[in-house]
């Protein structure tokens, strides 16, 4: 009976291989993705920074301008600056709207960030930029769409950029190549009262 199980499931996988192998061998299109975390859930940094890893490893240049953090301390700069020659990390915000509490002076730091982010995905030595909770200050204003979104639709064909953060703009989500969006199941913050960790959240 045993043998009979393992003979049917090695069968069924011979199909699903020869399936999927054809699948894959129709897939042709190298190209540079304009991808978007997005949703209240966590881990839209998280996986944009696994991404930023992978690139690493595979000797690429990447560019990482964060919007909103700066504020605070987290391992993920720590890790990164030990890869100067592949990585510009940059974190250029100084809070949440609700910490800042200075809609002026959000508005000329997300500036700052934007010019950054332009000048990384201009310049041809970055193989991919990540633009972390850029979807933020689009949200509130402090950079118009119609600004942001024709340099990223624009950019050179194959880099990839990488777009985080809640509420992504209807017509960002239409213009990405890969769109993910991160939904709460359970978060001990609120369930549990459990206050971010180093090594979890920073």
């Amino acid at each position: 009976m045993v043998e009979r199980t393992e003979e049917r499931h090695t069968e069924k996988m011979k199909k699903k291989q020869v399936a999927h192998d054809k699948i894959v061998s129709a897939k042709t299109v190298e190209k540079g993705l304009l991808i978007v975390h997005t949703g209240k859930g966590k881990g839209k940094t998280t996986a944009a920074l696994g991404m930023v890893l992978r690139a690493i490893g595979h000797g690429k240049k990447v560019g990482v301008v964060q919007f909103v953090k700066g504020a605070m301390a987290t391992g993920e700069k720590v890790v990164f600056d030990a890869f100067p020659d592949h990585v510009e990390f940059k974190p250029m915000g100084e809070g949440f709207t609700w910490n800042t509490q200075d809609r002026a002076r959000d508005i000329a730091v997300a500036r700052e960030a934007w010019d950054e982010v332009r000048r990384m995905i201009a310049d041809p030595s970055y193989d991919m930029v990540l633009a972390d909770e850029l979807n933020i200050v689009l949200r509130y204003d402090y950079l118009p769409l119609d600004e942001v979104l024709p340099v990223l639709t624009g950019r050179a064909a194959m880099k990839h950029i990488i777009v985080t953060g809640r509420n992504a703009p209807d017509a960002l989500v239409a213009a990405a190549d890969l769109v993910t969006e991160m939904t709460v199941v359970k978060h001990p913050f609120r369930e549990q009262g459990v206050k971010a960790q180093a090594g979890i959240e920073v």
